[in-house]
């Protein structure tokens, strides 16, 4: 098919406006970033170190791999996640039958004595191994290990809350998750994934997926509010970020991900906090569906992927609604405020029309 001139021309300019934006403002971010997650990174494994000497199970795994450190996640440029993996969770069986939506727990096997497991004395006398009371003993030798550390002028405990949270230089809030890492099998309540009839993801991306597994953290949750009081302390949720990462591996996905964020940062920082990173990620797997063909992830294609989901994302923040790509009854928006939900659809808008309107819109983003 012959397209006209002027229409190539469109298109070269938006690419190049895309990549001087990518390069100015993106890479900037992710700069600064990767200087601020250096130093977190070193006073959290200092930490981890002190909670190590005193209680042996809970070993750090906060460590450095490829330019990475494994299990942390960036929630905002002030705030971030470590995952911190525990052993041995052999002898319990993972428990999954949708009566906790986005939770599962994990009960002693059949057969299986108590003193078998490493964790024997945060087991439930119903043989549950409990998130909250693993939690709880691991936020009194953080404590502890803070009071102790060489950063101890520098960083101190979140109070009031069950979660690990560290606040570091006043600026920065790092919370420390406890969590198992289940590999080679998949939870029931994410079976109907991949969704038949849709050529993306392929099937060898698929099963290298649920190869891979989830985790299961120590959390608390929204989601579990209002369930039993007892099953939602015991109660684990589940946690996709390696599978998320795998499926957005090729094309331009991490780099439409990489503006995405940016563009949160700089226009979508809205009272209430409505819009978060993991919502742009989910809508950003749920367009990846929709445009299921590698050419439709190249360079010329970066800014009607964008527009597509911020379109999909005026449409969730109207209906109040964002499901979970692979746990879809779960509502990514719930506890959010009705207000800050129309506030934030408003300013989407905006910012969408820019990007539409104008091929000169990323100058000013």
């Amino acid at each position: 098919m012959l397209v006209p001139p002027d229409m190539i021309t469109v298109q070269s300019k938006t690419i190049f406006q895309i990549n001087k934006y990518y390069a100015e403002k993106v890479q900037v971010r992710m700069g600064n970033i990767a200087i601020v997650l250096r130093e977190i990174c070193k006073i959290v494994q200092e930490v981890l170190r002190e909670v190590e000497v005193q209680e042996p199970r809970f070993i750090s795994s906060l460590v450095e791999c490829n330019g990475r450190f494994e299990g942390l996640e960036v929630i905002s440029p002030t705030a971030f996640e470590v995952v911190l993996y525990l052993n041995q969770m052999g002898v319990f069986n993972f428990v999954d039958d949708g009566s906790l939506p986005g939770a599962a727990v994990l009960k002693l096997s059949d057969g299986r004595k108590r003193s078998m497991s490493l964790w024997v004395e945060f087991i439930t006398a119903s043989g549950y191994l409990s998130a909250r009371k693993i939690r709880s003993r691991f936020h009194t030798l953080v404590a502890q290990a803070v009071e102790k550390c060489p950063y101890r002028d520098m960083v101190k405990l979140v109070p009031d809350t069950t979660e690990v949270k560290l606040r570091i230089r006043d600026r920065y809030t790092v919370q420390i998750t406890p969590a198992f890492k289940c590999t080679g099998i998949w939870p029931r309540s994410a079976a109907h994934w991949p969704i038949l009839n849709i050529p993306w993801p392929h099937p060898a991306l698929v099963a290298e997926v649920k190869t891979e597994g989830f985790d299961l953290l120590s959390k608390e949750s929204v989601i579990l509010q209002g369930k039993n009081a007892n099953v939602e302390g015991d109660a684990w949720l589940l946690h996709f970020t390696e599978a998320e990462n795998r499926l957005l591996q090729g094309g331009y996905r991490k780099r439409c991900l990489s503006i995405l964020k940016t563009l949160c940062d700089r226009h979508l920082d809205l009272p209430g906090a409505p819009i978060g990173y993991y919502h742009l990620k989910t809508l950003l797997l749920y367009e990846c569906e929709k445009h299921p063909r590698e050419t439709e992830w190249d360079a010329g294609c970066v800014a009607d992927r964008l527009n597509g989901i911020f379109l999909q994302l005026i449409s969730c923040l109207q209906c109040r609604r964002c499901p979970h790509y692979f746990l879809p009854s779960l509502d990514l928006f719930k506890g959010k405020s009705p207000t800050a939900l129309d506030n934030a659809s408003k300013h989407v808008w905006r910012l969408c029309r820019d990007i539409l309107t104008s091929s000169k819109a990323f100058d000013r983003l």
